[in-house]
Order: C-alpha cells, then sequence, then structure tokens
C-alpha cells in the first residue's frame, strides 16, 4: 500500500513552528495536536528561527519578508539574465555591423 505525501501550506508550517517558538508547546506536544511528524515540525521550528535572524532558506520561506526577499531575488536574477542575453546580441549586431562596412 503506498502512502501519500502530504503537502502543507507555508501558513500552516508558521503557524506549527510558532507553536513551538512563541507559545511554549514541545514538538512532541504540538506535532500530535496537529498530526505531522516530530522531524518535519523540528525542521519548520528551525527554519523559522534561521529566518527570523535573517537567513534565506533554500526553499520556500515561511515569514512573509523571507518571501518577499525571495521574490525579489528571482526577479534580479531574471533581470540579470536578460541584461547578458542583451549584451551578446549587442556584441553580434556590432560584430555584423563592422563585416557589413569593410
Amino acid at each position: 500500500m503506498t502512502r501519500l505525501r502530504r503537502s502543507f501550506t507555508a501558513e500552516f508550517k508558521l503557524e506549527a513552528a510558532s507553536l513551538v517558538l512563541d507559545q511554549g508547546y514541545s514538538v512532541p506536544e504540538a506535532s500530535r495536536s496537529l498530526d505531522v511528524g516530530e522531524t518535519i515540525l523540528r525542521r519548520w521550528v528551525q527554519q523559522l528561527q534561521s529566518e527570523r535572524t535573517g537567513t534565506t532558506p533554500i526553499g520556500k520561506a515561511l515569514t512573509s519578508e523571507q518571501q518577499k526577499i525571495q521574490e525579489l531575488e528571482a526577479r534580479i536574477n531574471r533581470l540579470e539574465r536578460e541584461k547578458a542575453i542583451l549584451k551578446k546580441a549587442t556584441a553580434l549586431l556590432m560584430a555584423d555591423e563592422l563585416e557589413r562596412s569593410r
């Protein structure tokens, strides 16, 4: 029998980790009450702690500030790729124009 993999929203993860960090629940208590595994809850707690210290996570962020940072970083990366493409295109056009003028 195959077990379906559950997925959780960022809001759920944030609330679950907040139970442990802000409301004083232990990880086992919170995991039982939310029906999630202790390991994944510990991972969410660690991620929330690191996000609160300003570290941008590799995966999807939990806090809205870190989500905004990830969106802006993705936009910067896209713009830098577009800029590189335009530089290459300009160089090719200039080389072509130089060949024509000879």
